[in-house]
């Protein structure tokens, strides 16, 4: 049941990518506004830093197949912000939340509903008896 593991994992992915898209609807789209808010750059953090860590939970034949996500490169950016707040980059953190967290969200909206679509199929078939 590898594939509703990694639906699971992808759907609590979304989530988290949602809460973006609702902090930067709430705290406005301006890179000046971030810069300054430490409660909008922490809310936005936190989440990358959610799924980062959600990847890990991914299987390693599902990340081997989808490849269109760079997967390591999304937990290596978990571990800069669990390990070193501080130190990172706003400007970076901004161009994460802008536009990589839109594509991530696009990229596991589209297996879930090719999930979907293969779960579907697989109840509809008849059954040899």
């Amino acid at each position: 049941m590898g594939d509703n593991r990694n639906a699971d994992v992808l759907r609590r992915i979304i989530s988290y990518c949602n809460d973006i898209s609702e902090a930067i609807q709430r705290f406005g789209e301006d890179y000046t506004v971030f810069a300054r808010d430490s409660v909008y750059k922490n809310a936005t953090a936190l989440c990358v830093l959610q799924i980062g860590e959600l990847t890990t939970h991914l299987t390693d034949d599902f990340k081997q197949t989808y490849t269109g996500m760079p997967w390591t490169q999304i937990k290596a950016l978990r571990n800069v912000v669990a390990h070193n707040y501080g130190k990172i980059d706003d400007e970076s953190l901004w161009e994460t939340i802008t536009s990589d967290i839109p594509k991530l969200k696009d990229y596991c909206s589209s297996i879930i509903q090719q999930f979907d679509v293969l779960m579907q199929e697989s109840t509809n078939e008849p059954e040899d008896e």
